[in-house]
């Protein structure tokens, strides 16, 4: 049944009855399956024909993708941190962030997290990988197997490369590096391997699960084994449109360790290493994602289970001269983010621009447990019923007190408050955002009118910083 039939008597249900007297065949199983560091334009079926995502692609072809999700940006320059705080929290950023202390002590014990919520709405809550979080993933879920830091050990050899295409000292697939390979096999693979198992395991329980899949991959070092960068020929990798041997508005990111790992000014051939490197260990991650999927089915699970997959931000890797995720474009903003399960549309876009952190609510909501006050995202059960494919919505960036962003409607807005530099791109016109329009008649209104807004959203997600100070000719 399509979710517009489904929906509504769904949403009946949960109103008439509460989590706790739903039985589990009305309660679905939730697979929540969080990538590292991977941009919104890495998946085949989305329209990259340079990367094979044969797995990833099947989830986009049966489900609904929100082809414009955003995370709202970081602190510092571990941006997961922000990202998977909002997301566990359901807090938006600057709040997420002044509770980030006391999550250990308070939100624990208050059992405020995401996991919990479900735990108390009757799930098995599970999770491996990545985690990133200031409170202990033992104390979160019910089953825990591995728990990875923010990033797999790197290596000297492994930064400003290459130098020349004679530079070959560090391989993907060397295990003497460790970094992913450290404890003896591919950290992706275990992500895999620990999934398969507890489906066996939940499939034998009367409850529904919640699993929280994170692999690390494709953050880096980078690492695969060799058939998955031969997939790859560097020669082959298309460099960006956007390249630039360096970015030129100086904003600190030349410190920021991602920054680090090619040489300055970028060269196209450094571009097409750090990207081919990047395609390859997205597609081994792909080949681990069809064997969760593969044991779905064969637990007989799957026709019960709403799967979410999306990212914790995007990544730069040669646009703009930039490697990192430390800027506001929508290559590091933004995620891809696909939904399938009992129901859902297959093979539609929805184009309202959201926050990836809206997940929690949404899971919540599916779930037949009350979503707490605290949780700030929007639930986007909604959007899955009567979303348009037209591209619409406001969103809000930051990172750190460096840098801010609005986009809403066809325009974007980005604010160095430090320097004073301000940007206005036309988003619909330029979707890789290469021409600053600022000196372009009407471009003075178009700023203002964006700035009054982003003052209102500062507001929303209570953001302190004052940047009327920084642009007098905007706030004005």
């Amino acid at each position: 049944m399509p979710l517009r039939r489904l929906l509504p008597a769904l949403s009946a249900l949960l109103l008439i009855l509460p989590s706790a007297r739903l039985s589990a065949a009305d309660r679905p199983n939730l697979l929540f399956i969080f990538a590292d560091d991977q941009a919104f334009h890495t998946i085949h079926a989305l329209g990259n024909s340079e990367i094979k995502t044969p797995n990833l692609d099947r989830l986009v072809k049966r489900g609904t993708t929100f082809t414009h999700t955003y995370n709202q940006g970081g602190w510092h320059g571990a941006v997961c941190v922000a990202s998977r705080t909002m997301l566990n929290t359901g807090q938006y950023i600057w709040r997420a962030q002044k509770n980030e202390k006391s999550m250990r002590k308070e939100w624990v014990p208050q059992k405020k997290f995401w996991a919990q919520q479900l735990a108390a709405g009757g799930y098995q809550t599970f999770f491996t990988g990545k985690w990133h979080v200031q409170a202990g993933a033992e104390d979160v879920f019910e089953v825990v197997r591995h728990v990875r830091g923010g990033m797999p050990n790197q290596t000297k050899a492994g930064y400003n490369r290459p130098k020349s295409r004679d530079d070959d000292a560090w391989k993907p697939w060397d295990k003497s590096f460790e970094g992913f390979w450290k404890g003896g096999r591919h950290w992706s693979e275990v992500v895999g391997d620990d999934a398969v198992d507890y489906m066996k395991i939940a499939s034998g329980d009367k409850r529904p699960f919640f699993m929280y899949l994170a692999f690390n991959a494709p953050h880096d070092p980078r690492q695969s084994p060799k058939k998955f960068v031969d997939m790859y020929p560097v020669d082959d990798i298309e460099v960006p449109k956007t390249f630039l041997p360096e970015y030129p508005y100086q904003i600190g990111s030349n410190r920021i360790r991602d920054e680090q790992l090619a040489p300055f000014p970028r060269t196209p051939y450094s571009v097409q290493v750090n990207r081919q490197e990047y395609y390859a260990i997205i597609t081994h991650m792909d080949q681990q994602i069809g064997r969760i999927l593969k044991a779905l089915e064969e637990t007989g699970q799957a026709d019960n289970t709403w799967i979410f997959f999306t990212a914790d931000h995007g990544l730069a890797c040669g646009h703009h001269g930039l490697l990192g995720k430390q800027n506001m474009y929508d290559h590091s903003m933004r995620v891809p983010f696909f939904v399938s399960g009992p129901g859902v549309d297959a093979g539609r876009k929805v184009g309202q621009r959201i926050y990836l952190q809206s997940v929690m609510p949404t899971t919540l909501q599916l779930a037949g447990v009350e979503v707490p006050k605290h949780v700030e995202f929007q639930n986007l059960l909604p959007l899955l019923k009567d979303g348009s494919e037209e591209v619409s919505g406001t969103v809000y960036g930051a990172y750190t007190q460096t840098q801010r962003m609005l986009t809403s409607g066809n325009d974007k807005l980005v604010l160095y408050p430090q320097t004073g530099v301000s940007l206005l791109f036309d988003v619909a016109a330029d979707p890789l955002e290469m021409k600053d329009l600022s000196k372009e008649d009407g471009a003075v209104a178009r700023k203002k009118a964006l700035f009054r807004e982003f003052l209102q959203q500062q507001k929303v997600v209570a953001d302190p910083l004052d940047v009327k100070a920084a642009f007098p000719d905007l706030a004005g």
